[in-house]
């Protein structure tokens, strides 16, 4: 099975992580970026669309069919914000551009980048939790063929990466610890690859966690 995959925040760190294994694995055979900056990427698998109102997709629908899945990637820290603004980004921007998906391609996997905490009772005293749950609840319910909502914690960056926020590379250093505590840590090499892996063979339930990322990575897609 060759994949044609959508992946939106590609100019952030897990995007550009995500788009990179998709680029190297051979079981991807076209990338669609949507970005509102460029990237700067120059690849034969890679398209990029460059669209700066997300709230809003209908003006480039079209060019979004025929898709087999969606990495959603997008998304912004809560530091400093308060809710209102951070639902507006984090949960009305996320199921108004699914919505618009799932209906040009409703055969199509929907992988969304939450966190790990995330609040599924969306009643929890952390903000962003109860917003990350509630939005991952919503797009369970939305006409996808599959929903995943990935919940890594830390993760080290590809080598090579040029989006990477200077505390991840600061927190590096720490990756050694993954031995003792394998449920705090992955590498983005691996959430790519369980983003496709997921997508080819699917998973028991929706929500994702760290060990369930390291073990999808594992996988030998069909």
């Amino acid at each position: 099975m060759k994949l044609k995959v959508i992946i939106t925040g590609a100019t952030g760190m897990v995007g550009e992580g995500v788009m990179q294994e998709c680029i190297a694995n051979p079981k991807v055979e076209k990338i669609l970026l949507i970005n509102r900056k460029p990237t700067g990427v120059t690849h034969p698998k890679v398209t990029e669309v460059l669209h700066s109102n997300f709230s809003d997709i209908s003006p480039v629908l079209d060019q979004l069919k025929g898709y087999d899945a969606c990495y959603f990637c997008l998304g912004v820290s809560s530091v400093g914000m308060k809710e209102p603004a951070y639902y507006a980004v984090t949960y009305t921007l996320t199921l108004n551009f699914a919505g618009a998906l799932a209906a040009v391609n409703p055969g199509m996997t929907f992988v969304y980048v939450s966190g790990a905490g995330t609040d599924s009772t969306e009643k929890g005293k952390l903000m962003w939790a109860r917003v990350k749950g509630k939005t991952e609840n919503d797009l369970t319910k939305l006409p996808f063929k599959a929903v995943y909502n990935f919940r890594p914690a830390f993760m080290k960056a590809t080598k090579g990466a040029k989006n990477t926020p200077s505390l991840y590379k600061v927190f590096s250093v720490l990756y050694f610890l993954r031995s003792i505590f394998p449920n705090y840590f992955l590498t983005l090499t691996e959430v790519g690859k369980a983003m496709i892996n997921v997508t080819i063979n699917g998973y028991a339930r929706p929500t994702i966690e760290v060990q369930d990322i390291a073990l999808l990575a594992k996988e030998q897609a069909d």
